[in-house]
């Protein structure tokens, strides 16, 4: 098995160390914490030196030090960890939030008021305005915000960008995005009852679980904004009260065409992400149960299977991938293309240095901004009986 060159490491050669990272959120229980530590140590760019992994203080120092983090960095909440790392000598530089939903805003406006770069979970905050102030304090203090929408670390979605934006496709006309899970097709709060509350939650559980990654993704792919919607969410699960399901039909800058289905009702299906993009010169298709094919289909011509180290692999794609031709990589790895591209935006911004272009393509407060906007824009036209919303 082959390392690829692009996961050698830009933040030593920078700075002369790693990042130093603190946590906030993703204790004990956690799905997506174990996810945000190991991509952060995959590539090797940052240094886990402090952690608030719980809100209740000795499960936080108990988790902490059972990651092998001293009892004095161990802390026992955001605010109290923000305090103090900032006044320590030679305390964290970065700090990554996996919190439930409703303290993404307060958390990452803390830290960025006390000098932090931010990698923060999906959605980016509950609101619209909350978002607004949010990227308004982002761009004023110059500091990198990676928001881990992190599909879009897979290398053949990075292919699908580039030959998007290659012109292989021609002129963008359709768009299909669908998001499809089965977790809550049975009544019931689930594995994590906090998101069917909407004050914790936020006010959509499946556009902001769900939606909101599949609104990225056709963003990131297409390079197109979704210009207007006519949507209808709900719920389909007899006894739930919280949003299930969400569809709706696009209009997308240019004229595009396209269509969202997004649901988590959808009894034996385990996590169904799939893309299909066709323009006037040919058609992609992308499904993260197989993620390491991407289909493309030529008008008048044979189709294509791509690999993400096959012919026609494109300098995005290739920096993404790891291993050699015909080894799989996944979920994780794609999480920690996410991590390992905002370390060297980081490292660069420390250094007054340049970052390489491939590095940026990571999902910023701007995306999270948007995000919010199509969620906002969905739930009002679904109110307005699919009335066409601009996004």
């Amino acid at each position: 098995m082959s390392i690829h060159s692009a996961h050698l490491n830009p933040v030593l050669a920078l700075l002369g160390r790693r990042l130093r990272l603190a946590v906030i959120g993703g204790g004990p229980g956690s799905f997506i914490g174990p996810v945000h530590r190991q991509a952060a140590r995959l590539d090797d760019r940052y240094e886990l030196v402090a952690a608030a992994l719980s809100s209740d203080a000795q499960k936080s120092l108990r988790a902490g030090t059972e990651l092998g983090l001293p009892a004095e960095r161990c802390y026992p909440d955001a605010l109290a960890l923000l305090r103090a790392e900032a006044a320590r000598p030679g305390g964290a530089d970065v700090v990554a939030i996996m919190t439930p939903n409703d303290s993404h805003f307060p958390y990452a406006m803390a830290a960025l008021e006390h000098g932090f770069d931010v990698i923060c979970d999906k959605p980016m905050t509950h609101t619209l305005v909350e978002a607004e102030v949010l990227l308004a304090r982002v761009q004023a203090t110059g500091r990198v915000f990676c928001l881990t929408h992190n599909y879009s670390g897979y290398p053949l979605v990075r292919q699908a960008r580039a030959m998007v934006a290659d012109g292989q496709l021609g002129e963008i006309r359709l768009v299909q995005i669908e998001y499809v899970q089965g977790g809550r097709a049975k009544p019931g709060p689930g594995r994590t009852a906090w998101k069917t509350d909407p004050v914790r939650g936020g006010p959509s559980l499946v556009m902001g679980d769900i939606g909101t990654h599949a609104h990225h993704l056709l963003r990131f792919v297409t390079g197109l904004e979704v210009a207007e919607v006519a949507a209808d969410v709900g719920n389909v699960v007899p006894g739930s009260s919280a949003h299930d399901f969400a569809g709706a039909l696009l209009r997308l800058q240019g004229g595009a065409r396209g269509s969202f289905w997004v649901t988590q009702a959808a009894a034996g299906v385990e996590n169904g992400l799939r893309i299909r993009v066709s323009g006037s010169l040919g058609t992609l298709e992308w499904l993260q149960e197989q993620p390491q094919l991407l289909q493309f289909k030529p008008l008048d011509a044979p189709a294509q299977v791509r690999t993400p180290r096959g012919p026609g692999t494109l300098p995005l794609a290739g920096r993404s991938s790891r291993v050699a031709a015909g080894h799989p990589e996944g979920f994780p790895e794609a999480f920690a293309n996410l991590y390992a591209d905002a370390a060297e935006a980081i490292a660069a911004r420390r250094a007054g240095a340049t970052p390489d272009p491939l590095a940026l393509h990571f999902p910023t407060a701007h995306d999270g901004w948007m995000g919010q906007r199509f969620v906002d824009a969905v739930i009002r036209s679904s109110e307005a009986n699919g009335a066409w919303i601009r996004a």
